[in-house]
């Protein structure tokens, strides 16, 4: 026999009947079949709510209505559909049913409360609607039925409203039912019998635990559960998308994982399965040829790790104090008030000091523990020789499970490590012996993040990359071009997915936590009613997106916003910019955003902050961390002055060279910011703290390309009138470092701790002599290269190499989740 257990979504409508009659018939052609129905979708709730309604003194009238609407138009499409289906005795033994259900509720309201056995007897209707139903079903498409009563065949034990099944007492009570190998058996779940043979619930979503135990005392040669999933995923796909379908996976792993609060099976499912080795194969009923999932005595060996499993409404309990240590028998008398309430223990950890127990209950025990726990210890507890009880309301349980976890060294490590990069803190620890499971206590607001960034680490090959790009101007926009381009072989061959959730500028703030579709995204935010991004609204876009890897990348040359990283990264941000302000304002801020970064496990990347897209911060940050360090910096660091000096080479004037440059977009929006040399200041500085000066801008000698006094003008027409002024002093300063068989640059130096930039005439012997054409270099001569120094040179101009270099520090994020 196959025992083959339908959930509520299975047999939702009359279409899903159809469909779980059609896998019974299928699987009766070929074994003995048993079916073991749930309740039709949103019947059980409604059951629970009308007794609610009843004890409150309502008619359950509504929900009266609600369950006709649901079951009735069920009953009816059958009949229309099925010459044989007896639509109207259906309907009449259903009527009968609620009429009966009806009594039971006005007598509940003249009561004020409800009695468990009739409790139990109202909250089982639903499951005997679908037995009713699909009776009727199987016979008018001409199968013979064999009805199996749970009430008189699993013999339970325990309260009414929350029983177990004997199995011993079960199978010889099943040996004495008649057999039809012929018939299609059908048994309703969720319920069984008491020795007295009255009703009782097996807890709420028990009807697997009933398919289970047929199948036990049934001798079955393997238990169905089908619903509405391909299987056991490594965590809920609806929680993240690329969850892992589990072909195989043993009992014990099962166990662990619908204990810590699996969705797909009952925690009780497995120990009637595995005690008397039956394999159990989860099917989705709407895809019936899809694999499944076999749980059975042996596991996946390829698949270490099976599963990321999360527990919600939990309370942690901490008792502690100094009479905890040393004093024989503290924990026995903790643990036998906490059982003597029949208050299940979930999760349990102590102290090496034996200072402290901590433990992990349903949040709906949480009173009654704290009672128990002061009502054991009440001289204790007036001594002081143990702390006030502390609880902690709104925790979480999440687990990684696994059998492979026994040989497979740095699980525990990886898992701990994936929380605290997601800025997750862990509350308390537990461990199996048997190395089958690994857990942490989380606040539960946080569970969406820690299963996300924890399967990213154990099971996903795919690295998501959440960016919210700020600016879209020059560099933002050729960065937005670029990621669109990209998208297709970043996706499908590197496994990297870069999804741009929100765009803003000074006005307008855009989100999408699917991603925004990024054609036309000039005329969309220019076009759009939303106001301007803030930080709260940023905050919010993690918190309730539940955003783990998220990245704000800042292509503005806005000082407000560049002195607000630290808000951002405490929000939960990685920080990549183009933008030199925040590495160029106060050294105390600089060394600010770098302590908020570790703190906060969050990444500051900057390395289009010096050379556009040359790998400059990079190489340098390898070098001083490999214990090399800085004798002497020399280089051309504006790929606008080096295109403006090799046109003057050329032939072209001052002024000429720096309009020929504004036309190809290679100089900012007012030509005086290249020309001032504050630009490269700045990046000077930036190179200069990389290497450990303690300096600011004030202190780096600065001349200008231009005199200032030739860089006034309130127009692009008025400053160009002006360099035209300068021209032939320029002119001058060029022929004469001709005459000396030299050439012009504009260089930045770092020599014996003096910052300097500004004009040199530089001969063929200098690295900086055929730099020219947009081209940057810098010369690093350090401990590691001398007397020849490291050079790195590069093409540095132009929105499309800064961007590049912007995408390139993004990319580098995809490993944050694996560093060690």
């Amino acid at each position: 026999m196959r025992v083959l257990k339908f959930g509520g979504t299975s047999v939702a409508d009359a279409k899903r009947f159809i469909n779980v009659s059609d896998i019974a018939i299928n699987t009766a052609t070929q074994t003995q079949t048993a079916l073991v129905l749930s309740a039709p979708a949103k019947i059980t709730n409604l059951l629970v709510a009308l007794v609610k309604s009843g004890v409150s003194g309502g008619d359950g009238s509504e929900q009266i209505t609600q369950i006709r609407s649901i079951i009735e138009p069920l009953i009816d499409t059958l009949d229309r559909q099925y010459d044989r289906f007896d639509g109207q005795r259906i309907l009449k033994e259903f009527n009968t049913t609620l009429d009966l259900v009806q009594r039971r509720i006005d007598g509940i309201v003249l009561l004020g409360v409800c009695p468990e056995p009739v409790e139990a007897f109202i909250e089982s209707r639903g499951e005997s609607f679908s037995i009713l139903i699909m009776h009727e079903l199987l016979k008018a498409r001409g199968y013979k039925v064999r009805i199996v009563d749970p009430v008189t065949t699993l013999i339970t034990e325990g309260g009414v409203l929350e029983s177990s099944v004997n199995i011993e007492k079960s199978k010889e009570r099943y040996k004495m039912l008649p057999d039809d190998k012929e018939a299609i058996t059908l048994m309703s779940g969720f319920c069984g019998g008491n020795e007295n043979g009255e009703l009782v619930l097996l807890g709420r979503n028990g009807s697997d635990y009933s398919a289970a135990c047929l199948a036990a005392i049934a001798d079955a040669s393997c238990c169905e559960i089908w619903t509405d999933v391909d299987g056991v995923y490594s965590c809920d796909p609806r929680a993240v998308s690329d969850a892992v379908l589990l072909k195989r996976m043993s009992y014990k792993e099962a166990m662990e994982l619908s204990y810590f609060g699996a969705k797909v099976m009952h925690p009780r499912t497995i120990a009637p399965i595995a005690r008397f080795h039956i394999p159990c194969l989860i099917k989705n009923t709407l895809n019936p040829q899809g694999e499944g999932t076999l749980i059975a005595e042996d596991t996946d060996r390829s698949i270490p790790i099976k599963g990321i499993s999360d527990l919600k409404n939990i309370s942690l309990v901490n008792v502690s104090g100094p009479g905890m240590k040393g004093m024989v028998g503290m924990a026995g008398r903790l643990f036998s008030a906490i059982s003597a309430e029949k208050i299940s223990i979930v999760l349990i950890t102590q102290s090496s000091s034996e200072y402290s127990i901590s433990f992990c209950i349903h949040t709906q025990d949480a009173m009654k523990a704290r009672a128990a726990i002061e009502n054991e210890f009440l001289l204790e507890l007036k001594e002081g020789l143990l702390d006030p009880v502390e609880i902690v309301d709104k925790k979480a349980i999440i687990s990684v499970v696994g059998d492979g976890m026994k040989t497979m060294k740095g699980t525990s490590g990886k898992f701990f490590r994936a929380l605290a990069q997601a800025n997750i803190n862990v509350n308390a620890i537990a461990q199996g012996s048997s190395e089958r499971s690994i857990s942490a206590v989380i606040d539960e607001g946080k569970v969406s993040e820690a299963i996300a960034i924890c399967h990213m680490s154990f099971f996903s090959s795919r690295q998501v990359l959440d960016l919210v790009v700020l600016g879209i101007g020059g560099v933002g926009g050729e960065l937005l071009a670029q990621i669109q381009r990209q998208h297709h072989k970043l996706k499908y061959v590197q496994g990297i997915e870069i999804r741009v959730v929100g765009v803003g500028n000074s006005k307008h703030f855009i989100k999408d936590i699917n991603g925004i579709d990024l054609d036309n995204i000039q005329d969309r935010l220019k076009n759009s009613e939303d106001s301007a991004f803030s930080i709260d609204e940023l905050r919010r876009l993690v918190e309730d997106s539940h955003l783990v890897n998220p990245v704000l990348v800042d292509c503005t040359s806005n000082e407000k916003l560049a002195l607000s990283y630290i808000d951002f990264m405490q929000a939960g941000f990685h920080v990549v910019t183009p933008n030199k302000k925040a590495n160029t304002c106060s050294y105390e801020y600089y060394k600010g955003i770098r302590d908020t970064a570790r703190k906060c496990h969050r990444k500051f990347l900057y390395e289009a902050n010096v050379g556009a897209g040359l790998p400059v911060i990079n190489t340098l940050q390898n070098l001083l961390s490999a214990g090399d360090s800085l004798i002497e910096f020399k280089g051309i660091m504006s790929g606008t002055l080096s295109y403006i000096f090799g046109k003057v080479e050329e032939g072209m004037s001052l002024s000429q060279a720096t309009m020929d440059a504004y036309e190809k977009g290679f100089t900012e929006p007012n030509p005086a910011d290249d020309l001032d040399g504050m630009d490269v200041a700045r990046k000077l500085l930036i190179l200069a703290r990389e290497c450990g000066y303690r300096t600011d801008l004030d202190d780096i000698v600065m001349e200008g390309a231009v005199e200032s006094r030739f860089l006034k003008g309130a127009t692009l027409d008025e400053l160009m009138a002006n360099l035209r002024e300068y021209d032939a002093i320029f002119d001058k300063k060029v022929q004469k470092a001709k005459e000396s068989g030299r050439v012009l640059r504009y260089v930045a130096s770092i020599r014996e701790g003096q910052c300097r930039c500004g004009i040199e005439a530089v001969d063929v012997s200098d690295p900086l002599y055929k730099v020219s054409g947009g081209e940057n270099a810098l010369a690093f001569t350090t401990d590691y290269y001398k007397p020849i120094p490291l050079v790195i040179r590069g093409y540095g101009a132009g929105t499309a190499v800064t961007a590049a270099g912007v995408l390139s520090d993004i990319l580098r994020l995809q490993n944050w989740t694996r560093e060690g």
